[in-house]
């Protein structure tokens, strides 16, 4: 989620707070419409929920109410008050997760691949969230109330390091953190064909699909400014293990960015083509492919500033075992 400023409303209504933020619109979204320009800015609320708040009059351009469809001028102010929603209670449940660190203040997991980091788009169950309370953890409650402690995310598929928030104070500070982009993030993947040059920059605008909100695009002009540094590990004959550092962090941006430079992740069923297993000539290597039920992409290193003492604080994750017996069937295969 995009923002310049936030502010919490008490209103008479309701004792819970509206969450308001602001934002300015820049050069490349003059003429978009409101409502698909915030389903881009604020990309964890649904259009259905957007185009609500807007005509519920919870959306100001410039002070001045208006319609989804309005088309804004850059340099026009956007105030969005997000009403409280009505989140389920979310249950503690017994699911194995690995804490490699926890202080007062934040805890940092090695989150397993196939786990939803919080309940959202019918999912209440299974969750991280649900995991961390159920060991009588404290989240954070800052946040929005269907994920308490969470200030970033890891997609369910990609497994790797990822830190939770205890307090208020320590979810402040993290996030402003991510948002200002200060963290160090480092993930390792492995891509479909041979990569030649051995590090690059990929710069990409990403916004919603028009045609499939769970997926994202990537554009040359519309969208959010998104950027990811890769660097080559080892080439073989048909795929590129790379180490990859996203410097922005947008949904869905290492799988999206390789997609569109033409090398997606192997195992990624919703960027890259799992077609391309079919025309493999080793059969090893095909299985170990077909083996793997999600994309090879691990977050492998996370550091940050802790938000209340100041010291520098780097966490580093093993490559999981799917990733590493496709990369040793790549290696003996040549």
């Amino acid at each position: 989620m995009k923002i310049q400023n936030e502010k919490i409303k008490d209103t008479p209504i309701s004792k819970k707070a509206h969450r308001i933020f602001t934002l300015k619109v820049s050069e490349d979204a003059d003429g978009r419409r409101l409502d698909k320009y915030l389903a881009d800015e604020l990309d964890d609320l649904s259009r259905s929920l957007i185009k609500k708040i807007i005509e519920d009059k919870n959306v100001n351009v410039d002070g001045k109410g208006c319609r989804p469809s309005k088309r804004l001028s850059a340099g026009e102010e956007i105030e969005v008050s997000i009403p409280p929603n009505e989140a389920k209670a979310i249950e503690p449940e017994d699911i194995d997760i690995d804490i490699v660190y926890e202080d007062d203040d934040l805890v940092v997991v090695d989150k397993p691949p196939g786990l939803v980091v919080h309940p959202g788009a019918g999912k209440n169950r299974g969750t991280l969230v649900s995991a961390l309370l159920f060991k009588g953890i404290p989240l954070s409650q800052c946040g929005p109330e269907d994920r308490p402690g969470i200030v970033h995310r890891l997609d369910k598929d990609t497994s790797g390091i990822l830190v939770v928030a205890k307090t208020d104070v320590a979810h402040e500070g993290l996030s402003a953190q991510f948002r200002a982009h200060t963290t160090e993030r480092i993930y390792v993947g492995v891509c479909w064909g041979r990569i030649n040059v051995d590090s690059g920059r990929i710069e990409a605008f990403l916004t919603r699909h028009p045609k499939d909100r769970k997926r994202i695009t990537a554009s040359r002009d519309t969208g959010r400014r998104a950027v990811t540094e890769y660097k080559v590990v080892e080439r073989f004959s048909q795929m590129t293990c790379v180490e990859l550092r996203p410097k922005t962090g947008r949904t869905h941006q290492i799988r999206v960015h390789m997609a569109h430079m033409g090398h997606p992740v192997c195992g990624d069923r919703t960027y890259g083509s799992m077609k391309a297993a079919k025309t493999l000539s080793s059969p090893s290597l095909k299985k170990a492919v077909l083996a793997l039920k999600r994309q090879a992409l691990h977050a492998k290193v996370l550091g940050f500033d802790h938000p209340v003492t100041g010291e520098k604080m780097s966490f580093r994750s093993s490559v999981p075992g799917d990733i590493e017996e496709l990369l040793k069937v790549l290696r003996s295969d040549g």
